[in-house]
């Protein structure tokens, strides 16, 4: 009962089998097909290795939301040089609740050089070229995500030649804590003392003709510090053609939190857009010579997250590749097949062309003649 029970059983999966197999003798070999296997075999084994290589690869998704936090403090990352000495320029920050940050609370002035050294001037040249190159190709911002904390220092390298020329002026460099609202951080002639209505800057000790804002901009960033990661004013250099010269940077600052398979760090994004001008009040252009920073912060937070192709995800596609390029190949041999049969049959048909056979009483016969039989 238990044999008969499993033969019936062994019959019906037979009956399900959806792979039957065929006999040797049945299958039917040619040489157009086994060119169109080689190609199909080909191609299977090529889009399978890209479909691994895109596998491996990953791609960043962004997401967008309402930034809710109001009452952390925001860090400005700073390493400025100006070509004045440094007991003639003062930082600080003044943002729109009257609140003023003084260099002093985390800013070192250092006297230095303002030439760079070969080295130094080709780490510049290289650090331009990634600026342009980002600003043509946004998506290279995403590479610059997923190496962030692997990839190289983007600091600016020492001196490599001991320079014994006296130091002509004065490099900003640290880090301030300021409130998460709009300011203004700006580097002008005189050191900042405070005032009941804001702020000053001890200016008339200072010779107009020492005024010289030219200034490079080494590094600036806001929030987290993350090695790696390029800002659009890294490497920015500007000379000042009068003494008389103010430069403003409008920035926009976006809260972002980066979430990579190597780093989760909550840092922000910023884009900038330029402006300088002579400072001449007859010509009505008013204003005070120096380096100015407005800045505001953006309502919306990004989430950067680093995303992988799932496994289940890449066995389907892979399957789709392999099924695909079968049946879309065998369906292509086919119709081959049928039109150069086609085509072959008509040039057949051609040859056998019927001639017209006179009759005894005059009529003419369409039919072949008969084909005379072989003598022996």
């Amino acid at each position: 009962m238990r044999r008969l029970n499993r033969k019936k059983t062994l019959n019906l999966m037979k009956e399900l089998d959806a792979f039957p197999k065929v006999p040797a003798s049945y299958v039917e070999t040619s040489a157009s097909g086994g060119t169109v296997s080689l190609i199909a075999f080909t191609t299977i084994a090529f889009l399978t290795i890209m479909e691994f290589m895109v596998y491996r690869d990953t791609w960043m998704k962004y997401e967008y939301e309402v930034d809710k936090d109001f009452t952390s403090k925001l860090r400005i990352n700073i390493d400025i040089t100006v070509a004045m000495r440094c007991q003639y320029v003062g930082a600080d920050v003044l943002d729109l609740a009257e609140t003023m940050v003084a260099s002093a609370d985390g800013l070192i002035y250092e006297p230095v050089v303002f030439d760079l050294s070969p080295q130094q001037k080709e780490w510049q040249r290289m650090l331009q070229l990634i600026q342009n190159r980002l600003q043509e190709e946004h998506s290279l911002q995403d590479v610059i995500f997923k190496s962030a904390f692997k990839s190289a220092s983007t600091a600016l390298p020492p001196r490599e030649d001991n320079s014994l020329q006296s130091p002509d002026a004065c490099r900003i460099h640290g880090h301030l804590y300021v409130n998460k609202v709009a300011g203004n951080f700006h580097i002008t002639v005189g050191k900042a003392i405070p005032h009941p209505r804001g702020h000053a800057h001890l200016a008339a000790l200072v010779s107009h003709e020492s005024y010289n804002f030219s200034h490079r901009i080494d590094h600036l960033s806001f929030g987290e510090l993350i090695p790696g990661i390029i800002n659009p004013l890294d490497g920015t250099e500007k000379i000042a053609s009068d003494h008389n010269q103010m430069f403003q940077y409008f920035i926009t600052v976006v809260p972002t939190k980066l979430h990579t398979y190597k780093i989760s760090a909550e840092t922000h994004q910023f884009s900038v857009t330029e402006r300088e001008r002579v400072i001449n009040h007859a010509a009505g252009s008013h204003g005070v010579s120096g380096i100015f920073m407005k800045y505001d912060i953006s309502s919306l937070m990004v989430t950067v997250t680093e995303e992988h192709m799932p496994f289940w995800q890449f066995l389907v596609r892979l399957c789709g590749i392999i099924g695909g390029i079968f049946s879309t190949t065998g369906i292509l041999h086919g119709f081959g097949r049928f039109v150069a049969e086609v085509i072959f049959c008509r040039f057949r048909l051609g040859s056998y062309r019927s001639t017209s056979v006179p009759l005894p009483d005059g009529h003419m016969s369409n039919h072949l003649p008969p084909t005379p039989a072989n003598s022996s």
